[in-house]
């Protein structure tokens, strides 16, 4: 039998497929959801789930969470006198999951299927499919979040071609998905996210406003006392569920110290938070060309989904109520066992047809000609655009830059910046090309794309047919999301003079922002009018760049508004 499991950041849960539909299977304690949590005693042993979230308030040095978010990065976490990574924690999990399914279904189960954030890149997936394998399972299939959302809603059995955004709101990850339901296909036409946002950035509010509010020195805070404000935290963000006014109620100190907070000044600290949301629900809607007015349902998926100021800003944002049916917390779980009984073929499941998207951008670093005949190195050049359906196969023919150049290297990258070094390298390949002139010898390059993110890049040398081929494996990338974020920020400011005017800053800030969430021609005008304002830049000549400055903004403006309207 084929599983299926949401690893989740706060909770995970596992299911399995029946003749009357998926089911989640209880943990050995009884209940649906199992906390994503891991400690480890003196003696080695492990605890998980709920076990070990009891534990932490005594021993929360030794003691693991929301480590979900570093996967596939080389980030240690230290247990005591114990190191693992997240791929060894998340194994942890799994395997306790997996004890639970055999127990319940009195048989062994050895193949599974299990859920990833939409938004996670190649590295973080392929260490999900590493994590599984270290637990004792097969993994030939791993599917985005929202995907499995939406098969569990039973979408795909509706008579009438849909357009569905599922919005996904997890403990530490945020995806939002549009897909399209038509005869039996369910194709994924865009997904956006942020994998540094969720239900514990809105626990942590609470945990700064009872920090804030009673003027408390945290560098004072030992790991218990701060474990012990954030599970009360946690407590009194739940507790809106029931009372526009929760408090809070901790101990430091042996000094008892309560905190009432009502849901209105909650909402207004949270401000940021639910901006930051708007962002990826605009991107997708970007990339599919559709309006908000062409969406038939919204689907809420995840816990934190749950609280009200979330409710209420979605159903503010949407004009309409979203689909609740199924709970927000076992949809994802329910949807990974319908694959996997897909996948096995199973006689009570009606068969379909399942599309995926690519969800970055995978290309390679170029050098570009620039004014006079200049050469700038640096470059990024997409050959798989992001929310391209998959599986996908591109080829770009790429030139030699100087006369008798000998080799070619490839940097496989992944991301949307325009510059190579603010993307992911994947790894790199060399290829051999006969001496010549610049431009005389070329490559094709040729990425392809498979349902399971495993990237393989050919390069064939077209004057001598000579081919490399390499499949891409995980890298190790020692970077989270965050620290390149912060990092393309730190680069972003070291400019040439002209750039430190801020005038001039703000439009190349907003036009990079602009790049990343295009594709296409959008991309291809983007970079021709970055590239002339920053030739502008580079004269010193201040008349020249107000002058330019002045039609740059006018064609951001209208490239903005343009984007809007579709």
């Amino acid at each position: 039998m084929i599983i299926g499991i949401d690893l989740g950041t706060t909770n995970s849960s596992v299911s399995y497929f029946t003749e009357d539909g998926a089911k989640i299977i209880p943990n050995r304690l009884g209940k649906s959801l199992t906390p994503s949590v891991v400690g480890i005693d003196e003696n080695s042993n492990i605890y998980v789930g709920e076990t070990a979230l009891e534990r932490s308030a005594v021993y929360y040095d030794s003691t693991a969470q929301v480590f979900k978010r570093d996967m596939g990065s080389q980030k240690v976490f230290k247990l005591g006198k114990n190191e693992f990574n997240a791929e060894e924690l998340s194994s942890f999990i799994l395997k306790y999951l997996k004890e639970d399914a055999e127990h319940f279904l009195g048989e062994k189960v050895e193949e599974a299927v299990i859920s990833v954030p939409a938004y996670f890149n190649d590295e973080q997936r392929k260490a999900t499919k590493k994590a599984g394998e270290m637990a004792g399972f097969k993994v030939e299939r791993i599917i985005s979040e929202p995907t499995a959302a939406a098969i569990a809603y039973g979408l795909y059995q509706k008579k009438a071609d849909a357009k569905i955004l599922v919005f996904d709101l997890g403990g530490g990850t945020f995806d939002v998905s549009i897909l399209e339901l038509f005869n039996n296909i369910l194709e994924v036409r865009a997904v956006a996210g942020d994998n540094y946002l969720g239900g514990e950035d809105f626990t942590q509010i609470l945990v700064e406003l009872f920090i804030k509010k009673n003027k408390i020195d945290r560098e004072s805070l030992d790991s218990k006392t701060l474990s012990h404000i954030l599970d009360q935290a946690e407590k009194c963000k739940r507790g809106f569920s029931d009372s526009k006014i929760s408090s809070m109620n901790c101990i430091i100190n042996d000094e008892r110290i309560e905190f009432q907070i009502d849901i209105d000044d909650y909402e207004e600290a949270c401000e940021l938070l639910l901006e930051k949301i708007r962002n990826p629900i605009k991107r997708s809607l970007s990339d599919t060309n559709l309006r908000l007015s062409q969406i038939d349902d919204v689907i809420l998926v995840g816990g934190s989904t749950k609280l009200p100021i979330v409710r209420k800003f979605v159903n503010k944002l949407f004009g309409r109520f979203p689909n609740t049916s199924i709970n927000p917390d076992e949809a994802v779980s329910l949807g990974a066992a319908i694959q996997a009984a897909l996948k096995e073929r199973n006689q009570y499941i009606k068969e379909v047809i399942l599309t995926d998207v690519c969800p970055y951008t995978l290309g390679t670093e170029v050098v570009m000609e620039r004014e006079n005949n200049r050469i700038e190195a640096g470059y990024f050049c997409p050959i798989i655009d992001r929310n391209t359906v998959i599986p996908a196969s591109r080829t770009q023919t790429l030139y030699t830059v100087y006369d008798n150049q000998s080799k070619i290297r490839i940097n496989i990258l992944q991301g949307e910046s325009r510059f190579a070094k603010n993307n992911i390298s994947l790894g790199e390949l060399f290829v051999e090309v006969p001496l010549a002139l610049a431009g005389e010898e070329s490559i094709d390059v040729t990425y392809t794309y498979d349902i399971n993110s495993i990237l393989e890049v050919e390069v064939k040398v077209n004057s001598t047919g000579n081919k490399v081929k390499q499949i891409i494996k995980n890298k190790n990338n020692d970077m989270t999301d965050e620290m390149i974020e912060k990092r393309m920020e730190e680069i972003s400011y070291l400019k040439i003079p002209p750039r430190e005017q801020e005038k001039n800053k703000l439009l190349l800030f907003r036009s990079e922002r602009m790049y990343e969430e295009s594709v296409g021609e959008a991309r291809k005008q983007l970079d021709y009018i970055i590239t002339k304002f920053e030739s502008a830049l580079k004269t010193q000549d201040p008349i020249k760049i107000e002058n330019a400055r002045e039609i740059f903004k006018e064609e951001l403006d209208y490239i903005d508004e343009d984007q809007k309207l579709r």
